[in-house]
């Protein structure tokens, strides 16, 4: 029940997708109805001028750039190759874990042997055995005492002769030396220490890995000679392979287990390209981390980190590369958090721009009214800000809210909840779509209810994975586990365990489901806090401690999949860079509220949960009469533990109010063709770089990319295009942002309609 991130899939006023060519239609709740179902209600400023409009007539209206944890805005800046690859990818013994026979095997690649000489010649000279004596320095006692507290008196004896082993017989290939293991290490750190110890002590002579069948167990060995031609050093070099080495040593010497590269993408899932990538790899989906998912429609670029891979492998893939590129390669010692961002840059293009009473001005006078409404929009959206609100992409796209789901597991309803993850409309089904049918609906959108249909009447799990879209990965991951089959008597043995096929989906995804229910009833409460006192500050709201002096807490937070603030009922698991500190609120007192030293920006709304504070005021009851009714689930908001730790929600804290970060902007202008491009995203700005660099010719001009191409259209009426550059925190949605812009003018493109009326 994955949610899609992106406006196509909003339903906007007066909108209806035909079915053909008769009158029937298909419709479904307003934009402003399904806004309400989620508590989306008021306007901050509703007399300011709104606008209709256009979003996402081309996915490169839609262009989304992540703001790193330093400022920075991050963009695609290179397009890395692939090194040549290296001769043959070949594991020796030692590579799978076991230590390597004194034999040579055939398959790796030796050094060029000298010419073969007679007998008497190879006694005159000196073999590769008969080494030159090479003095080995001294252990001092320090290091010594270090490595005996690490692995005991006798292991370090068995590495001390190692590596005088190593230093007298400079040529000898690391195969033909023991391989030393320690003791079982319990200790992480302890085995932390051990890798250290000997990087440190032995300078590269030595190395160390972490053995996999042996728990806490580490082997010391030769490490490769710089130069050899073997396949440990090609592996080394040209990362052939995802992990050239099992313990931590020469992935610190990269830069750290984790390569971070710059994904971007264009009219593409977030999930879509990893497990395109994944697979390309070879490896478990699972290894890649992300600080949060991005809009299919639309051109995304954000940081993507995966565990133990080659920079090598990654920058191979651009070759392939259809719709997405991976450039600045780096490695790290972390990964990445969801949340590990201070939120996101927009440039939005919304296209078709409308006003009221246009329709009788001639050319000139339009243009220049149009544009002066739609600036003072923009002028008031800067100033005043928008209501915080979670938006509507947060609860789903199916009939079933995510929130709902979330709420069921909440009142541990576990049956209920998985019968609402694979619940679909009959009216998607394949026999229902019309003969000839022009119907919008997204072809995932039926194969998913024929793949349920088929499951729920058959209990084949293989055809139902036959038939359903990968990315819905909730449903296939229920359907697998609850329909799998014993061998022998092939009874569903699992069928009745919810909470066991509950656990089977991502966690991340598992938990937007309890997170979308705590945004329902922020979102409700926002409103009701709203039209109780509006921008006024009063006695018993709640404000972030430290908040005022120390700036905004929101990219310290961590967040769920969307990028929403949570916190764990423990902190388990959290980011390096999250400062492992909870945020903590307070009340306002009177004269606080009264003073003037805090406004509506500083006020924040607790999500539900069993270690947050709620409003001490009319608020703060208005959060026990919504959770107590039956639209709010009969929860009580004092009492959200539970004994599954997922569906335990400590809380946490949201901004009630935002507005546009630096590097606000705004420009009106017109355009003819329907396909005109008014922006340049980060990959087209790097192709026209290299093309100017080498020279080619045919470059296009800054009029030429607005054009591509595209022949006027005669008298035509042109048509107005706002262009809107600003910076949101990572908890804050463009959607709502635009509601608040153009008065709910805002429409996802449908290509029969138009934002005139």
């Amino acid at each position: 029940m994955a949610s899609k991130h992106a406006l196509e899939a909003d339903e906007y006023p007066n909108k209806r997708s035909r079915l053909d060519g008769t009158d029937d239609v298909v419709t479904g709740p307003s934009q402003a109805d399904q806004e309400r179902n989620v508590g989306i209600t008021a306007f901050v400023s509703p007399n300011a001028p709104g606008f209709r409009c256009v979003v996402k007539q081309r996915y490169t209206d839609f262009l989304v750039n992540e703001i790193l944890p330093d400022g920075r805005v991050l963009h695609l800046t290179d397009l890395p190759e692939a090194n040549k690859k290296p001769q043959k990818e070949v594991k020796s013994p030692a590579e799978n874990g076991a230590q390597a026979p004194s034999a040579k095997p055939t398959e790796v690649p030796e050094l060029p042997k000298p010419k073969t000489q007679s007998e008497p010649d190879r006694e005159a000279k000196p073999s590769k055995q008969q080494e030159p004596q090479v003095e080995v320095p001294e252990l001092s006692s320090e290091d010594r005492t270090t490595l005996e507290n690490v692995f005991g008196p006798s292991t370090t004896s068995g590495i001390i002769d190692l590596h005088t082993a190593v230093v007298k017989n400079p040529h000898r290939k690391p195969r033909d030396h023991p391989t030393i293991k320690s003791e079982p290490l319990a200790e992480k750190s302890k085995r932390t220490e051990a890798h250290i110890a000997i990087r440190k002590i032995f300078r590269s002579k030595l190395e160390t890995a972490t053995l996999q069948d042996q728990p806490g167990v580490v082997s010391v060995r030769a490490a490769p000679v710089k130069g050899q031609n073997n396949s440990r050093s090609q592996l080394n070099n040209e990362g052939t392979n995802g992990a050239f080495q099992k313990g931590k040593l020469g992935w610190e010497e990269l830069g750290g287990e984790y390569l971070h590269f710059t994904l971007y993408k264009e009219n593409k899932d977030t999930m879509e390209v990893l497990f395109f990538i994944a697979s390309q790899l070879k490896v478990a989906v699972k290894n890649f981390q992300f600080a949060g998912t991005k809009d299919r429609k639309g051109v995304t670029v954000q940081k993507v980190a995966v565990f133990r891979i080659h920079a090598n492998r990654i920058a191979g893939l651009n070759r392939m590369a259809k719709g997405w590129a991976a450039g600045g390669l780096e490695y790290k010692k972390h990964g990445l958090e969801l949340g590990e961002l201070l939120g996101n840059e927009f440039v939005l293009t919304l296209r078709d721009c409308h006003i009221d009473g246009e329709d009788s001005m001639n050319s000139t006078t339009r243009l220049e009214t149009v544009k002066h409404a739609l600036l003072q929009a923009a002028e008031s959206f800067h100033v005043q800000g928008f209501l915080n609100y979670y938006g509507l992409q947060r609860f789903g796209t199916f009939s079933t809210g995510t929130h709902v789901i979330g709420m069921k597991m909440l009142k541990g309803d576990l049956e209920g909840a998985i019968d609402s993850i694979l619940a679909y409309s009959p009216s998607l089904l394949a026999e229902n779509q019309p003969t000839g049918s022009t119907s919008k609906v997204p072809q995932d959108d039926i194969n998913r209810a024929n793949a349920i249909r088929v499951w729920r009447e058959t209990g084949s799990t293989s055809d139902m994975m036959d038939k359903m879209p990968r990315r819905f990965q909730a449903e296939s991951a229920v359907m697998q586990y609850l329909g799998k089959r014993e061998k022998r008597s092939g009874r569903m043995a699992q069928a009745g365990d919810w909470q066991g096929a509950l656990m089977q989906i991502q966690r991340n995804l598992r938990l937007m489901y309890v997170h979308a229910y705590q945004s329902r009833v922020w979102n409700t409460v926002a409103s009701k806090r709203w039209e109780l006192f509006g921008s006024k500050v009063v006695e018993g709201d709640l404000v972030i401690v430290g908040g005022k002096d120390d700036g905004d807490v929101g990219g310290k937070e961590e967040m769920d999949q969307d990028g929403e603030v949570i916190v764990h009922p423990a902190a388990d698991d959290s980011a390096p860079s999250a400062e492992d500190s909870f945020t903590r609120a307070r009340h306002l007192t009177r004269e606080e509220a009264e003073g003037g030293k805090y406004d509506i920006f500083d006020i924040v709304l607790p999500l539900p949960g069993f270690d947050v504070l709620y409003p001490a005021n009319e608020i703060g009851k208005f959060y026990e009469e919504f959770m107590a009714s039956e639209e709010g689930g009969g929860l009580d908001p004092h009492k959200m533990r539970r004994a599954w730790k997922d569906v335990s929600m400590s809380g946490g804290y949201r901004k009630m109010f935002s507005k546009p970060g630096r590097g606000f902007d705004v420009s009106v202008r017109e355009y003819e063709a329907e396909d005109e491009q008014l922006v340049e995203t980060d990959l087209e700005g790097l192709k026209k770089k290299e093309a100017e660099r080498m020279d080619e010719g045919g470059v296009q001009t800054g009029e030429e990319v607005k054009a591509n191409g595209a022949e006027p259209h005669g008298d035509r009426q042109r048509k107005i295009a706002c262009v809107l550059k600003f910076q949101l925190g990572s908890s804050q949605y463009a959607t709502m942002a635009l509601r608040e812009l153009t008065k709910g003018g805002a429409m996802g493109y449908k290509p029969e309609f138009s934002a005139a009326r």
